[in-house]
């Protein structure tokens, strides 16, 4: 799961696109949170370590720096969701969980299917 820093982090980056820390911070700034720019860097390389983001080196003034992008994040993230709820919860969570999508109308049963790329 995300923490809400990670949470704002990557709603950050997904609204740029693809951008250096130091760009996400200034989102970050713009939209009235204040973080300092090594605790940014450090939420993106978590984020990459798990997965959410993709990185790619870049030239620039002074060395390299690392250019981040939103990756399949919905997609990842609902299935690690998926297996915290069997992790904590075990056969119980799952019937739950199962009672609750058959209380989805066919639409909405269906977008949530095409979010975690099943059938």
């Amino acid at each position: 799961m995300l923490g809400s820093l990670e949470s704002e982090v990557l709603a950050a980056l997904r609204e740029l696109g693809e951008a250096p820390a130091r760009n996400v911070r200034k989102t970050l700034e713009r939209r009235g949170r204040r973080v300092a720019y090594t605790t940014v860097a450090t939420i993106l390389s978590r984020l990459h370590a798990k997965g959410l983001v993709k990185r790619r080196r870049e030239s620039c003034r002074g060395g390299e720096r690392y250019v981040y992008r939103a990756g399949n994040v919905e997609q990842k993230y609902l299935a690690n969701l998926l297996r915290s709820v069997v992790a904590m919860f075990g056969a119980a969570g799952v019937v739950h969980l199962n009672e609750e999508i058959a209380k989805l109308d066919p639409t909405e049963e269906r977008e949530l299917r095409r979010r975690l790329g099943l059938p």
